[in-house]
């Protein structure tokens, strides 16, 4: 077999490969003899039908399926003599298909792009610390309960946080528009459900009451046949609920699965929780910007295969997350070319560290960070059990594991600062932090 490479570009290869008739012919021949074996022809015993007739009737498909065959099986081989990497299936053209000849034909392909990863000791990283304290614990706390409030119904006028069921109507140039009308909504004031100065509007009404409201649908409202204009609403108030929190007791404790008993047997699981936040929290800060920081030091060219892959996985993760009648090859690829570069990217990166630094998961924290995450569950003994039974979820945390070794392993070497802050600092998303 002959083979010889071409680089046609950073990353493409053109491969030109020549294999033996001797070789496709003693494929084709194996083919039919195959057949032959099993072949049924009227006339004729099973494994009896003469060779000719068996070249006659299956002869071309044979030939067909063994080029196939011999394809697959020698560009395989040339890439492995040639030491090349190939990162996506190769688009073959064939030179040379004529029987009694040799096959010849040219394999275009990407190869994964060579590098070192460099550049650690300019990575700099903001490392927080903080601490749960007691505030903090009763802020949870008061959230929690926030988040059960219930609604009694109030003899009185309407508040900020009231619980309205209304009825409504809206109008824009005196004509009733599609979706400006409901019957028994519940409307929580102060919630900014509804356009600026709808629920402001209602501050003060009573049960039974009716409103007018003369309101403009903001410039950016997402109905461009709505944007901008003015339109007047008309509001009726069946009732008028007030929020009422749930007490601190066993009946609340008990929603939440807790088997401490009582208001500091609670408190300990909340703040366990908080804790567990937490260090979730910072680790992924960091990590972030380890990772940020090993994009900026390791410009590589992708392969146009990976970009593509990943910018299909993207597309069906997008269909499954918001559903729809709609098929992932449907949404624009532009969407998510910027998201999947970055993926693939860092895929490429932190494999190249793992490499370099010769890493293997570490399975003292493999075990740690397993048993983190069934603490948050009530059976945890189980919840490692069940781990340990299933390689594809054990193999997913040693993946997690392995990449936090990646980034101690740049942290070892980057400039790191520690910085002292609050809980609510350190567990705000980094994107809100930025646009504080």
């Amino acid at each position: 077999m002959q083979v010889s490479v071409e680089n046609t570009t950073a990353l493409e290869r053109r491969l030109s490969i020549t294999v033996p008739a001797e070789r496709i012919e003693t494929a084709v021949n194996k083919r039919l003899q195959q057949t032959a074996q099993k072949a049924k022809i009227a006339g004729f015993r099973p494994g009896k039908v003469p060779m000719s007739e068996i070249k006659r009737r299956f002869g071309a498909d044979a030939r067909q399926e063994a080029v196939g065959d011999v394809i697959q099986a020698s560009f395989y081989e040339a890439v492995v003599e040639q030491k090349l990497n190939p990162a996506g299936s190769p688009s073959i053209e064939p030179k040379s298909l004529e029987a009694g000849k040799d096959l010849e034909y040219v394999a275009t392909f990407e190869v994964f792009p060579e590098f070192e990863v460099a550049g650690f000791e300019g990575i700099e990283i903001e490392r927080l610390s903080a601490d749960v304290a007691d505030s903090d614990l009763d802020n949870m706390l008061e959230i929690l309960r926030k988040q059960n409030t219930r609604f009694e119904v109030a003899e009185r006028a309407a508040q900020n946080e009231d619980q309205l069921n209304i009825d409504f109507v809206g109008k824009v140039d005196g004509e009733v528009f599609a979706g400006g009308s409901a019957k028994g909504t519940q409307l929580v004031l102060g919630s900014n459900r509804m356009i600026p100065g709808f629920e402001d509007g209602l501050v003060g009404a009573k049960a039974g009451e009716e409103r007018v409201l003369n309101l403009e649908f903001p410039a950016d409202y997402q109905n461009l046949d709505l944007a901008g204009k003015a339109a007047e609403f008309t509001v009726t108030v069946n009732s008028v609920s007030e929020p009422k929190l749930p007490e601190l007791n066993e009946e609340f404790f008990a929603q939440f699965g807790i088997k401490e008993t009582g208001i500091e047997g609670f408190r300990t699981e909340v703040r366990k929780n908080m804790e567990r936040e937490l260090r979730q929290a910072i680790k992924s800060k960091v990590k972030n910007q380890v990772m940020d920081g090993l994009l900026a030091a390791n410009p590589i060219e992708v392969p146009k295969a990976l970009l593509s892959n990943e910018v299909d996985r993207l597309r069906v993760q997008a269909v499954q997350q918001f559903g729809g009648n709609i098929k992932p090859d449907q949404l624009p690829a532009e969407l998510f070319e910027e998201q999947a570069k970055r993926r693939v990217v860092l895929g490429l990166i932190v494999a190249e560290v793992v490499k370099q630094f010769d890493l293997k998961p570490d399975e003292d924290r493999v075990r740690e960070m397993i048993q983190e995450m069934a603490s948050a569950y009530q059976e945890p003994e189980q919840v490692v059990s069940w781990y340990y039974k299933n390689d594809q979820q054990l193999n997913e945390v040693r993946s997690v594991v392995l990449e936090e070794q990646v980034v101690d392993t740049v942290l070892q070497k980057a400039k790191v600062t520690d910085k002292a802050v609050s809980y609510e600092e350190a567990v705000k998303p980094a994107e809100a932090a930025q646009a504080d």
